[in-house]
């Protein structure tokens, strides 16, 4: 058993969430981590619908992980970065990260399982054996695993102060004035369409995005984001909610798909970290994938 004592930065969060983004668990494995009475503050087991205080210190017990019924594949791998203790990997766009209703196989985990074996962290249980943080399908880019339970707590504690730094690629829609700026506005489950999120700012959690505009076409921008936060479809609720919904985007943009996109024009293109074992910084970067270059060699030409 590993425990990990997570520290509340504001007032009002509900439990269950802070502790699957602070810890990276999924939603339903702090929720079972709640039941269990595994998550306490003075001693005391905390329910799931409690509230953070800010300053509030939570201690989460995790036990030991059980064998995961996930089948190893042999599928190819992008591989980026490798040694002992981590491994980043350059996700294609349309690979799941990890299964799920509708995706039970062909998933990141899948190729995972079968590339490292037995060294992969199991502090996420049954589901999501290594994995610190994920992307979305139709997202590309790097994505990084931990290979040992220490590794794993390493890292989800850099996700949770923000030393864990992310960059992205993306194509947005609509001509920008600025050549910078920054979106700081809390985001939330959508209060219709729970698969969606949205701005929230009574209940949202804190989520800052920087954007700075690398080229400029007729009608649309290339740009990059770097994250300060990483919730879910940050790039994409943020960009949209200022008027410059991401190319190809069918869910916070323009209903029907861009020609040559399987989804939104979106790369993580960097990604940098303290390594869990030296201390040192680790920079990683990989190419924009030929489709994404393919979108900016047709805008050029519009332009």
């Amino acid at each position: 058993m590993s425990r990990q004592i997570l520290t509340a930065d504001r007032d009002g969060e509900r439990i269950d969430a802070f502790v699957a983004q602070s810890a990276g668990l999924t939603r339903s494995a702090a929720q079972k981590l709640l039941e269990e009475g595994r998550v306490t503050c003075g001693d005391k087991p905390l329910k799931k619908n409690e509230k953070t205080a800010a300053g509030q210190e939570i201690c989460v017990d995790i036990p030991e992980a059980v064998e995961v019924d996930i089948v190893p594949q042999n599928i190819p791998l992008d591989v980026v970065y490798e040694d002992e203790h981590v491994i980043v990997v350059n996700k294609p766009v349309g690979m799941v990260v990890h299964p799920a209703p509708g995706h039970p196989d062909g998933t990141l985990v899948n190729a995972l399982l079968y590339h490292c074996g037995t060294s992969l962290s199991g502090i996420n249980g049954e589901l999501r054996p290594g994995i610190v943080h994920r992307i979305d399908r139709d997202t590309s880019g790097l994505i990084i695993a931990a290979k040992n339970d220490a590794a794993h707590l390493s890292l989800a504690a850099q996700l949770q102060d923000h030393t864990l730094a992310r960059t992205y690629a993306a194509v947005a829609m609509g001509g920008f004035k600025e050549d910078e700026g920054t979106v700081n506005a809390p985001i939330g489950r959508h209060p219709v369409d729970r698969k969606k999120m949205a701005i929230d700012r009574k209940n949202g959690r804190e989520a800052v995005t920087h954007w700075s505009v690398q080229e400029r076409y007729s009608g649309y921008a290339l740009i990059e984001c770097r994250l300060e936060t990483g919730r879910t479809h940050q790039i994409r609720v943020h960009m949209a909610s200022i008027g410059h919904p991401l190319l190809g985007d069918v869910v916070y943009g323009a209903k029907k798909p861009y020609p040559g996109l399987a989804g939104q024009c979106l790369h993580a293109r960097k990604l940098k970290f303290v390594h869990p074992a030296t201390g040192q910084p680790v920079e990683v970067e990989c190419p924009l994938p030929d489709w994404f270059r393919a979108v900016r060699e047709k805008l050029r030409k519009m332009t």
